[in-house]
């Protein structure tokens, strides 16, 4: 089972809780268990699981692949936004999470995020839900 959700992102960077829309696609699949995969189709965002509790893990990472990875830096793709695609690169355009119970299967503090590097727009996020047994 295939879901298409999207994603307004505000600002040029930001990272974006959605781990509610994949828990939402996991207990409409009529699977007690299983697999749910969640998938970026864009080449300037991304998907990773971190902590959910405090805010500035957010802040801290994005400010540290900015540090790393500065918009300015001598890049050659014309478009400016460069940046964007090394970040995506870098944390990955999908992830793996187990549910079991109609549950995911995270830990305490963990939540699912959406990452924007080159807003703000307009995008997408797919999540297939299935069993592997």
């Amino acid at each position: 089972m295939m879901h298409e959700y999207t994603i307004e992102s505000k600002t040029r960077q930001e990272m974006i809780n959605v781990t509610d829309i994949v828990q939402q696609a996991v207990a409409g699949s009529g699977l007690e268990s299983g697999l749910a995969l969640c998938f970026v189709p864009h080449t300037t965002a991304a998907i990773t699981i971190n902590e959910d509790a405090d805010p500035d893990v957010k802040r801290d990472l994005l400010y540290k692949l900015e540090k790393e990875i500065p918009q300015a830096d001598g890049y050659h793709h014309a478009e400016g936004n460069s940046d964007a695609h090394v970040k995506a690169s870098l944390i990955g355009a999908s992830e793996l999470i187990a549910f079991d119970e109609k549950r995911l299967v995270l830990g305490r503090w963990q939540g699912i995020y959406f990452c924007e590097f080159d807003g703000p727009r307009r995008r997408r996020i797919i999540v297939k839900v299935g069993s592997f047994a």
